[in-house]
């Protein structure tokens, strides 16, 4: 195997269709811009952008929008490799409608199934994903098998080495019903990937649906107990709470930012948290530097696009706001 990854990613992708006019609803938008989605795709394309070698494990259509996707993760220096095409679902598209600061709905077109929904254990470079220094796998990677069992496999292959962070991700649309028994419940699977990763990631509505609680500090404290090394718990307009088990804790304010689109902010945030937790940086600077790339892509339109360069985050911690400016300008 050649050189190993900083950052290998595995789960959901698409193609976002975002409007290029604000404050409107969709049925009275009349432009769009399109661009690479979904959330672990978005990671290692923030990742790369902050110098990381990074691969995505998902599937596509097989069809121009699956070629699209494919040309855009080369783009952002993002090895497809680990991309595939199914013949029998489309590539998924998903809209959003933009009303800053905080309302963004989003419509998913994922019927009747997404591709990303159908990585195979037996399809996995299982040597690639034990090798990386961080792997990132998603709670929608958990909603739908055969995407379920292959998820988990890559985490139990890893055998909590690494890096091997749990974005907690809850989208309910997402979700089959189960059996309803008490072991195939989405808490019960979250339960299960908790086990196995050594960092969880999640907002406070991600984490009562992992833990059951939403205060904060006890929702860090759940998820430690469930078993993870580091817990980041993101609070929105209140910053962003990281409780280690060594005792640690780290209590960031976010960055005053003019919001544009929220939408990405959480997979900057993501990317660059992986970069911090490669560099060895202490908790409390890397939670710095992960809210400062999400404040940056939130006061852009774009997600994939909008992921920051290095330096644009060390100007937003300098100056201690985001200034807008055009996606990779010079500070």
């Amino acid at each position: 195997m050649s050189e190993r990854y900083d950052v290998i990613t595995m789960g959901r992708i698409g193609v976002d269709l975002y409007p290029l006019q604000t404050g409107l609803p969709l049925a009275r938008v009349d432009t769009f811009g399109k661009f690479l989605g979904g959330s672990p795709s978005n990671v290692a394309v923030a990742a790369a952008r902050l110098g990381r070698r990074t691969a995505v494990v998902t599937r596509t259509g097989r069809d121009a929008f699956g070629e699209y996707l494919h040309h855009q993760l080369r783009e952002f220096g993002v090895d497809d490799r680990w991309v595939t095409p199914v013949d029998a679902y489309p590539t998924p598209v998903t809209f959003c409608e933009i009303f800053p600061p905080d309302d963004f709905p989003l419509y998913f077109y994922r019927q009747p199934k997404a591709p990303d929904l159908e990585i195979h254990t037996a399809e996995l470079d299982l040597e690639a994903v034990v090798s990386a220094r961080v792997f990132w796998m998603t709670g929608t990677g958990l909603c739908a098998e055969p995407s379920r069992t292959a998820t988990l496999a890559a985490l139990r292959a890893r055998a909590r080495s690494g890096i091997t962070v749990f974005d907690l991700d809850w989208r309910p649309m997402f979700w089959d019903t189960g059996d309803g028994t008490p072991a195939d419940t989405p808490a019960a699977r979250y339960r299960e990937a908790l086990a196995l990763a050594t960092v969880a990631v999640g907002n406070l509505d991600e984490c009562e649906i992992a833990t059951g609680e939403r205060e904060p500090h006890a929702a860090a404290r759940a998820l430690i107990r469930a078993g993870v090394e580091l817990a980041v718990v993101k609070q929105g307009p209140d910053g962003v709470l990281a409780v280690h088990r060594d005792g640690t804790v780290a209590e960031v304010p976010p960055l005053p930012v003019d919001v544009v689109n929220g939408l990405g902010a959480g997979d900057a945030f993501g990317g660059a948290l992986c970069h911090g937790l490669l560099a060895g940086w202490e908790t409390g600077r890397v939670m710095r530097y992960a809210n400062a790339a999400g404040a940056i892509v939130a006061s852009r339109l774009a997600c994939s696009s909008a992921m920051p360069f290095p330096y644009e985050v060390e100007a937003a911690l300098t100056e201690g706001a985001v200034t807008p400016r055009p996606t990779g300008a010079t500070p």
